[in-house]
């Protein structure tokens, strides 16, 4: 999938590896990306990691952070 320069406005989105760049990605998309880029994060990353991102998270915004954490405990 293609990054979205909206949604990678501080960096050039080509540049942004992702798997080194896994936890950027992860915080970006869930704060402010579409479903189909939420719907990505799913396929493209290991469960572990996307709940690891989000509790141990000090960038994604609070609303986002009760969100997801809310979901993956039904999950």
């Amino acid at each position: 999938m293609k990054l979205r320069q909206s949604l990678f406005w501080d960096t050039n989105p080509d540049k942004v590896d992702i798997q080194k760049n896994a936890q950027y990605i992860i915080e970006r998309v869930l704060d402010f990306g579409r479903d189909t880029e939420v719907k990505w994060l799913y396929e493209t990353y290991d469960k572990s990691l996307l709940r690891n991102t989000i509790l141990n998270s000090r960038s994604l915004m609070p609303g986002t952070k009760k969100l997801w954490t809310l979901i993956l405990k039904t999950k």
